[in-house]
């Protein structure tokens, strides 16, 4: 488990190319953190490092954003935080996003645990330290 300590916004442009580094040809991260930890805030930074012009927001009533890198490959942005029923996974077809070879960056994975793929999934644990610090951990 690789570990990053991040003491403010300054440091997250560089945790965001550690994460990419660390993919390994996963294609799936999974970002878990209490409400407020910045998990979307550290998704726009991945984004921002694979070139994404678009702006990052978090998909929390869309539950799906998707962007475009520098390639013009797609990178997907869930949030799965407002899913109640597992179902609603189903129904917008989570399966070809997470079985597509793109970058899929997870938010509330927890709401979809026995969906996520055996295999090809990074976790990144976030933890907060202070105001301005968090512990990231990278499996």
């Amino acid at each position: 488990m690789k570990t990053i300590k991040v003491n403010g916004l300054g440091d997250l442009f560089d945790a965001a190319g550690e994460i990419l580094d660390s993919l390994e040809g996963r294609t799936i991260v999974a970002l878990r953190g209490e409400m407020g930890a910045g998990k979307t805030t550290l998704i726009r930074e991945i984004c921002d490092r694979l070139g994404v012009a678009d702006t990052v927001t978090s998909p929390t009533f869309a539950i799906i954003n998707e962007y475009k890198d520098r390639g013009h490959r797609p990178v997907y942005h869930f949030d799965f935080y407002r899913i109640n029923r597992i179902e609603e996974a189903f129904d917008f077809g989570y399966e070809e996003y997470f079985y597509s070879g793109n970058l899929c960056l997870v938010e509330w994975p927890e709401k979809i645990e026995q969906l996520m793929p055996a295999e090809g999934v990074m976790t990144v644990l976030i933890d907060v330290t202070g105001d301005d610090s968090r512990l990231l951990r990278i499996d």
